[in-house]
């Protein structure tokens, strides 16, 4: 048989024909298949633009807040619960809707975002909760729409905690935001001796000021602060009142924790929360000075990792952090290794002692504004018949059980004080 009969064959038989459609109905399927995959990823890598936020961004919770707040399109919602503290000290509940996982859509300035959530299997060990990122795409390649809603989400995020100050603590090898934002405290309700807050705060404004000086002459960017003196005189009060003067937020770390180590001392140090003061209170706890490290050393090692070394290596090494505002207090500066204390890890010393005289009339006037300045001598007079120091927390606690009776607390400051 020729090739010709045999080709006529074939095209007379019912069987091959059918065959031979499905075969070219199938390659026609796939290679379509393949063109629209092909086009698909050319649309979306010309004509897209997708923007993917994980949840170890700042502006994740930001984001997700904003969303819900400024949209009415996301049918499926996760709730999140916080709790604000009134001035009163009570205690509000506040539930938060943010849309749940899945895909979700919104508009935004004409132009019709799509947003998708998506949670992965793994955990974060800190928190044990699993990882998640937001993605938003949308039509067009101006990627200021994403600059403008990113910036959207953060003023709504940061005017909830407007004149207040927050509180970091350290959660493994992270800082997450301590109990609930506080009321800023002005500076005029801490008060110290004459001058004191003004040459701190006048140097910590002036360090925050001068970065490109710091810049063009080679040197760090960061500055340490020391304050030093009896307990209850005002130093951590001092710093909280700072911070709100400033708008910074705390960061406070305790140099004892069990299982702080020196690596994980500097790696939180490089990822502090921008605009804040991280703050070491009694750092004489910690460490001790080499002398009395030597007869010690079996007291002090156990309950932390973190070496002497390590601590200096952080306030001035290598990889120590720039654009740093660092506090440490201590009640016993004389426990203190010098080397912790040399210029370069702490630039700026002050002592905070007992209540001096202009302090007391001060304060009494502060509490009772209605006394005039006589009550206020003799006050002071009446308080230093007795050879005890006072703290101006002895004060505070004096004043509080006089709250709008400044004639009961003058009449019984000598009792009190030698009882």
């Amino acid at each position: 048989m020729s090739i010709a009969e045999l080709v006529a064959s074939l095209s007379t038989n019912p069987y091959f024909g059918a065959g031979f459609g499905l075969v070219g109905v199938g390659s026609g399927l796939a290679i379509l298949r393949k063109l629209t995959i092909i086009s698909t990823q050319i649309f979306q890598r010309h004509y897209l633009m997708s923007l993917e936020v994980p949840c170890r961004d700042k502006s994740y919770d930001w984001l997700l807040l904003w969303i819900n707040r400024n949209t009415s399109k996301a049918q499926h919602l996760s709730v999140e619960t916080t709790f604000n503290q009134t001035e009163s000290g009570k205690i509000e509940t506040k539930f938060d809707f943010v849309p749940s996982v899945g895909q979700h859509y919104f508009w935004y300035r004409g132009k019709l975002i799509f947003l998708e959530r998506s949670r992965d299997q793994m955990l974060n060990l800190n928190t044990g909760v699993p990882w998640e990122s937001v993605k938003l795409t949308t039509l067009g390649r101006d990627r200021r729409l994403y600059f403008d809603i990113l910036d959207e989400a953060r003023r709504d995020a940061l005017s909830s905690y407007e004149g207040k100050t927050l509180m970091y603590t350290a959660m493994g090898h992270e800082w997450r935001e301590f109990g609930n934002p506080r009321k800023r405290r002005s500076l005029s309700s801490v008060i110290l001796d004459s001058g004191i807050s003004t040459k701190i705060t006048s140097d910590v404004k002036e360090f925050i000021n001068t970065a490109d000086w710091y810049s063009e002459r080679g040197i760090p960017y960061r500055r340490g602060y020391l304050l030093y003196g009896p307990p209850g005189c005002g130093k951590t009060s001092f710093i909280t009142a700072l911070a709100g003067e400033l708008e910074f937020s705390i960061c406070c770390l305790n140099l004892s924790e069990r299982g702080l180590t020196d690596d994980r001392l500097n790696y939180l140090m490089n990822v502090t929360p921008s605009q804040s003061i991280v703050l070491l209170e009694d750092v004489d706890a910690a460490f001790v000075s080499r002398e009395e490290r030597k007869e010690t050393q079996l007291a002090y090692e156990g309950s932390s990792r973190l070496t002497f070394s390590g601590l200096l290596n952080m306030l001035d090494g290598v990889a120590s952090a720039e654009a740093r505002i660092l506090f440490m207090t201590t009640n016993y500066i004389e426990r203190l290794d010098p080397a912790l204390i040399r210029p370069g890890r702490v630039d700026f010393k002050q002592f905070i002692g007992y209540a001096s005289d202009q302090q007391i009339i001060n304060s009494f006037g502060k509490f009772y504004p209605e006394s005039d300045q006589t009550s206020a001598i003799e006050f002071k007079d009446k308080l230093r018949l007795s050879p005890k120091p006072v703290s101006m927390a002895f004060l505070q606690g004096y004043y509080l059980l006089y709250k709008n009776d400044h004639e009961s607390a003058l009449k019984n400051i000598i009792d009190h004080r030698n009882s």
